[in-house]
């Protein structure tokens, strides 16, 4: 059941806020980008789980470009409106009446990973020694993991086909009109930047003046024409003079990782779906395509952290199985006896594995974490057991009957400490308070672990104690008596 569980990272928590990334067609003007976001604005304030609204539009707040958005939404209290995942879809498909308007929603998380900004949750990243050759390859990989099932929201940030002006400055002839390529630097910044030049200060706020062309102007590359610039002589050159202008399309950014290219693919997983099903199908379309080995692979942010934390899931649980057996070994000075203590524990996963998937919840950090926890919960049972069996087998009865009035003799204690333990768990497990997604599956698996293993360990761990005490008369068979009897010093 542990190998085939859908592993997940973190659980998608539901802390009422969500951010929302907008982006427009390719060479939208602020203006355009500004209506769009508006009417977003209207359906998600018309939608009946929202409370309020936040918007910005332009290179802004983590934005590379005008033709991007952001929304940071507030939604009403968890008794008036449906879980967070059936929120995020329904505003979805709402928002997809826009015409070109892309919008990727995402539940903002207390716990995040990763400095790098995205439009989803998870990143992908691609890197290459070769631009044209990483131009390449990444649109044709963004369009195979679209068609994923697993996959929700792929985007991203390589933008080839926007409209970029190329001014070509003609220095010899800047030279000879008085004019530096530096002054033509900053007067393209005055005209379309946000060059603040001024503050005016009233009574109780400060206004910054910022310096800029004119609305029509800045519309599309006519109204470079109108730009002068002063020479050192004190004359005013036209832009025409000194530059050509030149329209093509172009890459908007260009972005780095380990000082190489890199592009970045954003996604998100459906509902029900599994972060580690989606990392599969994505190596699977690797290993499909064939990607050239000068192209570098691999995630970011959270799917990277996902990836490993489950590489040593396995070994943390192995290592907590084997402190716990040289700790109990230490204190009952035996071999045989921590096994027979530690006999409750695959009962105890099996529980806790078989809830998760009742319920159907991933087996994620958290849920390993409750397993972690069981290894100390579950074994109680047996030490009870354990103890009375040995020490009414030294006062000198027979294995079979210590273990026996040691199992009635503690069968009380057993049915109070495990419900007791397991009404602890119950507010957890029930995802009671804000942002109980997060501890839900800590819950499950104690109660789940616990449940079982207070059923089979009633019976394995009797029986254990048998088969390890035959298993040792056998081996201590012809070793001859051993005296354990003190005797007096010789006087």
């Amino acid at each position: 059941m542990a190998v085939h569980l859908p592993k997940g990272f973190f659980p998608v928590e539901d802390t009422g806020l969500l951010i929302v990334n907008t982006e427009g067609p390719r060479g939208a003007s602020i203006q355009d980008m500004a209506e769009k976001q508006a009417r977003i604005a209207q359906i998600f304030a018309a939608s009946p789980p929202v409370n309020s609204t936040v918007s910005t539009v332009g290179a802004v707040g983590g934005s590379a470009s005008i033709n991007q958005g952001r929304f940071f939404v507030e939604l009403k209290d968890r008794a008036q409106r449906p879980d967070v995942t059936t929120v995020i879809q329904e505003l979805r498909r709402q928002a997809s009446g826009v015409p070109g308007m892309r919008v990727f929603v995402q539940p903002i998380q207390n716990i995040n990973f990763g400095a790098r900004q995205s439009r989803t949750l998870y990143i992908y990243t691609m890197q290459g020694l070769r631009l044209d050759e990483l131009y390449d390859w990444a649109p044709r990989l963004e369009a195979r993991l679209a068609r994923l099932p697993q996959l929700q929201d792929v985007n991203t940030d390589l933008q080839l086909d926007s409209p970029v002006v190329m001014v070509n400055v003609d220095r010899d002839r800047a030279a000879a009109l008085g004019v530096s390529l530096e002054q033509v630097r900053q007067a393209l910044y005055s005209a379309f930047g946000s060059r603040q030049i001024s503050t005016i200060y009233g009574q109780a706020n400060a206004y910054p003046v910022i310096l800029e062309a004119l609305p029509e102007d800045q519309r599309d590359e006519t109204g470079l024409a109108k730009l002068y610039l002063r020479s050192n002589t004190g004359r005013l050159v036209p832009l025409s003079a000194v530059a050509s202008i030149e329209r093509r399309s172009g890459p908007l950014t260009v972005g780095h990782q380990g000082q190489l290219p890199a592009v970045t693919i954003g996604f998100n997983t459906p509902p029900g779906v599994a972060l580690g099903d989606a990392v599969n199908a994505i190596r699977e379309v690797e290993r499909e395509m064939g990607m050239p080995p000068t192209i570098v692979s691999g995630f970011s942010g959270s799917a990277q952290v996902f990836q490993q934390a489950l590489a040593g899931q396995g070994a943390l649980v192995i290592a907590a199985v084997l402190i716990m057996y040289v700790v109990l070994g230490v204190l009952y000075e035996s071999f045989i006896h921590p096994l027979i203590i530690l006999s409750g524990l695959p009962a105890a996963a099996l529980g806790a594995f078989a809830t998760l998937w009742l319920f159907g919840l991933d087996l994620s950090v958290i849920a390993v974490i409750g397993v972690l926890l069981l290894i100390g919960l579950v074994k109680k049972n047996a030490i009870m057991i354990v103890d009375v069996a040995l020490q009414r087998q030294r006062s000198g009865e027979s294995a079979e009957d210590a273990v026996r009035h040691a199992c009635i003799l503690r069968f009380r204690p057993i049915l109070m400490t495990t419900p007791a333990v397991a009404a602890g768990a119950v507010p957890i497990a029930a995802g009671w308070g804000a942002a109980a997604e997060l501890r839900q599956p800590l819950g499950l698996a104690v109660i789940g672990g616990l449940a079982v293993s207070q059923a089979l360990t009633l019976f394995v761990t009797p029986v254990l104690y048998l088969g390890f005490d035959g298993l040792a008369r056998r081996f201590s068979r012809g070793r001859g008596k051993v005296d354990v009897e003190a005797t007096a010093p010789a006087e």
